[in-house]
């Protein structure tokens, strides 16, 4: 049998829990925990179950001491908040708080798709463990379920190798002692399986069972806390909801507002000197600027001002004992960015950055590359993402070919998007090594100078790796690369290269080594100067660059030693310590500059003498630079992603030609700049591409010369990549006369950022190509009338929109335009609310509009009762297409029929408009009380004299005690003239008033009945005389009259009166004075006196005057009435 959980009153755990859970942290095994039981008289708080798993866990076998895993996914996809997820033995025991070494869970989320994957792990399974589980996902107003089952199979016991074994005497005396004992080989019989037994509810038991047999019940299934099962079936009845006795209206269930605004809630009690309670989450919530409380009679309200995501909670209101729950969901705006990322060209291993700025700080921003999301785990080292408040930022460390694409950035309120363009990495040499030659012992030094200062690269001599040494050093220090080679030998002359790591470049130079004879000579030799001009471009020219150093050394000769001077023209050149200098030495003289400047190139001499003789030689000494900035650079046109750049070459190009240019651009308010080449481009005009439009841009553009690059030219004029607008479309002729024609057209499908400045019209006759344009300036509406047009000639019209980036295609039509008029009927469009009759009260303002149609104009009429309308009080206003009339005050003289014609020639059309004039009428008139008896007077009165020219709708009647002479109202829209005041007070005398009704209202003014109503008490004797039956028969006569009415064809209408009289009177309804028979088209009902002719959809010929006649034995009474059936369709057709 089943074991069947108790259910304590207290708080404490049953045993059987508190063993499981501890069986469940210790590891140890455990008895089946016991199946979940609904807890009777507890409304389920989950919501709806929903599909939300996308994969359930299936039910699973384990062999006792093995592990098990069971997953789970869920899609949040649809979900506003991240799912929880719960893991249950049964129905109430959650394991999610006995996490350990026994049971593990996972849980993992995919970004891309939106699901979330669940495990639970069982690490060495026991008999405990074997039972029913359930997982259970929530989330806010979502949740769904599944159960599975896990079953512990035993291990399977090897067999006895030696049967022998088996074999064992009972008792202790020793081997040979006692009887053998066969019980080990005897085979173990199993368990019998017993059949699935039928689950039995027992709470369904108790429920239909007598009170006498619970205590019976509850020994059978082992129920041992009574009076916990007793509270349990109490809580299982089901109680109806109460209506709530102190609130009127509640809470709405949810509430949703918009971050930063603010919210009402409001809830209507039953007191109005109720005092509530506001909680948030619980908690009590204290006025406050942010929280303000208001109470208006019964209603209460709570503002939230200034929402935010803190404010996302469960509020309620508390009334002494009552409560109202809602919730308010607090949604963000739209997070829009607010600068936009740009456009990058880099080379390849340099860093980059895209930077991306949004409206709130803490926002969400996604970035893309060519469709794909850049994830945390997918950029690895390669992307990083960084936030600094609104500024968000994609750093790429080392860019690569790879990375090439359109990178996006998203909000949850925008999108924006930049290209990043990346080349292969050149190496620029700015110094090459040059040749030496040099004499034995001396030091060799070959120098270069690369653009990149972290490229290294390697010596060669003579195509063998040249390798540091005592005598041989290399350095690298910045850009600059030195090889260095002590006290030079003759083995060392040969050639050397220099190669960088990494590019498909050398640089060699020649390294000569100068052999010494020594002759004996005479004493005295003349000087001589031994000045090694070779390689320069010109003879005894020396080229530096300005900012380098020079040292020329000059090797002198000559016996005794020769006296050297250095002039610059005419300057002597000292050679004190400074700039420009000169050293000298034994047998050398060495002409040095530091930092040459543009003041240092001119022509130099040197000068050696001894008293043997004089040596002379000249030498010009040029300075070369960068050139100057490119100047005036300029956009000459656009287009819809491109723009055509030009500007003039440098004014000083640096003493060497210039090469080329190289071009960047940059977004006005951008601090980065986009290089447009990377290879020198010799023009000077560009076209610059791939460009956004309706963007400012600005360029600047750098020349290039042998020696290197210019500083950057001035930025351009910002301009505006725009293309012209598409064709208008829909061109059509709206109107022709003699000379005129009215067009009209619709904007460009494609208008782009340039917007529209306006419409050009031009037109030409039918076979000539000569367009004349129409306007002198261009017009924005979307109609123009073309003037001053040959009459009976054939004419072609084309519109064309313009901007700032030029003319659109032209919008053209298909045939040509005659230009006549063209005569046309006139026709009156009267309005539909104009159809019927018109009723405005007195005081009123009358405007009416009614369109007409008819070329050329009409001439308008109007007429009031079929005179022509001279009323100063009555204004007519009259266009080519509408005439207005309208009366500032209407008055009741305004009312009549009003008709309006319009005509051409002899055509025309006419409509009739009736105007009706209202206002209160007057009070009833010879009001009397007829009639008085127990409690009750019965009171008459005549219809008014004046009924304000509307039908009198009903009366209000009101009455006073004399003694008060307070009024209270006893009847509202009484119909008839007469009424019975019942409930009057005994001894009390009353008088009564009357106001008659219409469709303005309350006359001003009441008919007060002439005599009063005096209720006499009980208990008097009075000495009457003996009653005698009043005689009640009376001739008919019509209480209400029959009213004229105005119908119109098709809709149903329905006239009534009310008549009395004793005997009942036999009704009669004549149209026309001609009895109407059984005619199905009329229907005649008479319900208590009150008498009603329906007649279904009404034509027009039944119109005319109805007559009700009313005939008993006594006599007889009638009333007539006047009907008009109009007709939908305009008079003007019915005259064609």
């Amino acid at each position: 049998m089943c074991e069947i959980m108790s259910f304590p009153l207290r708080s404490e755990k049953p045993p059987e829990e508190e063993d499981a859970l501890s069986a469940v942290e210790n590891n140890e095994p455990r008895d089946e925990l016991p199946p979940d039981e609904n807890v009777l008289g507890e409304e389920s708080q989950l919501s709806e179950l929903t599909g939300l798993f996308v994969l359930r866990p299936e039910s699973a076998s384990v062999v006792k001491g093995k592990d098990i895993t069971f997953v789970t996914k869920v899609d949040s996809s649809k979900l506003i908040r991240k799912p929880n997820m719960k893991w249950l033995k049964g129905k109430w025991l959650d394991l999610g708080s006995k996490a350990g070494k026994h049971l593990q869970f996972k849980e993992t989320y995919d970004r891309n798709t939106k699901i979330y994957t669940y495990e639970m792990s069982i690490i060495k399974a026991v008999d405990g463990d074997a039972g029913g589980y359930r997982c259970e996902v929530t989330s806010k107003d979502k949740c769904d379920s599944c159960t599975f089952d896990v079953s512990v199979e035993a291990v399977q016991e090897e067999q006895q190798a030696n049967i022998l074994e088996a074999f064992k005497r009972s008792g202790e005396a020793g081997e040979d002692a006692g009887d053998l004992d066969f019980s080990a080989l005897l085979k173990k019989r199993g368990k019998k399986e017993e059949g699935p037994k039928e689950e039995v509810d027992v709470w369904d038991i108790l429920k239909e069972a007598k009170p006498c047999d619970y205590e019976k019940i509850a020994f059978e299934y082992g129920i041992t806390d009574l009076r916990g099962m007793l509270k349990r079936l109490r809580k299982m009845k089901k109680v109806e909801p109460k209506k709530s006795e102190a609130f009127l209206r509640k809470l709405d269930p949810a509430y949703s507002v918009d971050k930063g605004k603010r919210i009402q809630l409001s809830v209507e009690l039953a007191d109005p000197n109720a005092q509530v309670k506001w909680l948030k989450n619980g908690q009590e919530i204290k006025p406050s600027a942010k929280y303000l409380f208001e109470s208006v009679g019964n209603k209460r309200t709570l503002t939230i001002n200034k929402c935010n995501l803190s404010d996302d909670a469960e509020y309620e209101c508390v009334v002494g004992e009552e409560k109202s729950f809602t919730e308010v969901f607090v949604k963000e705006p739209p997070v829009t960015i607010t600068k936009l990322l740009d456009d990058v060209h880099t080379v390849v291993g340099e860093r980059v950055e895209f930077e991306v700025e949004v409206s709130e700080e803490g926002a969400n921003v996604k970035w893309m590359k060519d469709g794909v999301e850049l994830t945390r785990e997918m950029a690895g080292s390669k992307y990083r993402f960084k936030k600094d408040g609104k500024r968000h930022i994609l750093i790429i460390n080392e860019a690569t070919k790879e990375d090439i694409g359109m990178y996006h950035a998203l909000t949850n309120g925008g999108e924006s998007k930049a290209e990043l363009e990346v080349e292969e990495k050149e190496l620029e040499v700015l110094q090459s090594i040059a040749d030496l030659t040099v004499k034995a012992a001396d030091q060799a030094v070959f120098k270069c100078e690369v653009s990149d200062d972290k490229v290294t690269g390697k010596w060669f001599k003579d195509g063998v790796e040249v390798l540091p040494g005592d005598r041989i050093k290399m350095t690298h220090i910045g850009r600059t690369h030195k090889l260095t080679i002590d006290e030079v030998k003759p083995e060392d002359a040969g050639d050397y290269t220099f190669v960088p790591d990494g590019y498909a470049l050398s640089l060699s130079a020649k390294l000569n080594f100068l052999e010494i004879k020594i002759d004996y000579v005479p004493r005295q030799d003349p000087p001589k100067i031994h000045l090694d001009t070779s390689g320069t471009s010109s003879k005894n020219t020396i080229v530096v660059v300005a900012g380098n150093k020079l040292r020329l050394d000059v090797e002198i000769s000559g016996e005794p030693a020769p006296t050297v001077c250095w002039m610059k023209g005419d300057t002597v050149i000292s050679e004190a310590e400074g700039r420009v200098r000169v050293e000298n030495r034994k047998t050398l003289c060495s002409f040095v500059i530091e930092g040459a400047e543009k003041v240092d190139e001119g022509k130099y001499s040197i000068t050696v003498t001894n008293p043997a003789g004089e040596d002379k030689a000249e030498l010009f000494v040029k300075i070369v630079d960068v050139p100057n900035p490119p100047e005036n650079v300029k956009c000459t046109s656009v287009g819809e992603d491109c723009a055509a750049i030009t500007w003039d070459p440098p004014a000083f190009d640096g003493g060497v030609p210039v090469k080329g240019y190289l071009m960047e651009r940059k977004k006005v308010g951008s601090s980065r700049w986009t290089k447009l080449n990377f290879d020198v481009y010799e023009s000077t005009t560009y076209d610059a591409k791939k460009m956004i439009e309706g963007v400012l841009y600005e360029m600047r553009v750098f020349a290039v010369n042998g020696i290197g690059i210019s500083q950057p030219s001035a930025n351009s004029k910002p301009f505006m990549p725009i293309a012209p607008t598409s064709e208008p479309i829909r061109l059509v002729v709206e109107d022709v006369t003699d000379s005129t024609c009215a067009l009209k057209w619709r904007p460009p499908e494609r208008i782009g950022a340039g917007g529209i400045d306006g419409y050009i019209i031009e037109y030409c006759k039918e076979g000539d190509d000569q367009w004349v344009q129409a306007n002198s300036e261009p017009i924005d509406r979307h109609q123009f009338r073309v003037k001053g047009l040959p009459v009976g000639e054939k004419m072609l019209f084309r519109v064309v929109s313009v901007n700032i980036a030029g003319r659109s295609p032209p919008a053209t039509m298909s045939q040509a335009v005659t230009i006549r008029e063209i005569m046309e009927r006139p026709k009156i469009r009267l309005p539909r609310s104009l159809r019927t009759k018109f009723i405005r009260k007195v005081g009123e303002k009358i405007n009416l509009v009614i369109p007409f149609q008819g070329k050329p104009r009409p001439v308008v009429t109007w007429q009031k009762d079929g005179v022509p309308l001279e009323d100063n009080a009555v204004g007519i206003r009259t266009t080519d297409v509408d005439t207005i009339l309208f009366i500032r005050t209407a008055a009741r003289a305004h009312s009549g029929k009003y008709t309006l014609s319009v005509q051409i020639e002899n055509m025309s059309d006419s409509a009739d408009v009736h105007i009706e004039i209202v206002e209160k009428p007057g009070p009833p008139l010879a009001v009397m009380v007829t009639d008085i008896w127990g409690f009750n007077a019965a009171l008459d009165w005549k219809i008014p004299k004046d009924d304000g020219n509307s039908e009198i709708t009903g009366y209000t009647i009101q009455k006073a005690d004399m003694k008060t002479k307070e009024w209270f109202t006893v009847f509202e829209h009484n119909r008839r003239p007469s009424c019975t005041v019942s409930d009057l007070v005994m001894g009390n005398e009353y008088s009564f008033r009357v106001f008659s009704e219409n469709i303005c209202g309350l006359s001003d003014e009441a008919g007060i009945s002439k005599n009063t109503a005096t209720i006499g008490k009980t208990g008097l004797e009075l000495s009457s005389k003996p009653f005698k039956m009043k005689d009640m028969n009376s001739s008919p006569k019509f209480t209400a009259p029959l009213v004229d009415r105005c119908v119109v064809v098709g809709y149903s209408a329905a006239i009534s009166c009310a008549v009395r009289g004793s005997p009942k009177p036999k009704i009669i309804w004549m149209k026309n004075k001609m009895i109407i028979g059984e005619d199905p088209k009329f229907l005649m009902q008479n319900n208590q006196g009150v008498l009603t002719l329906n007649i279904r959809k009404p034509s027009l010929f039944d119109g005319g005057k109805y007559t009700c006649r009313a005939v008993n034995d006594l006599g007889q009474d009638e009333v007539e009435c006047k009907l008009e059936v109009r007709a939908v369709q305009e008079k003007g057709e019915e005259k064609k």
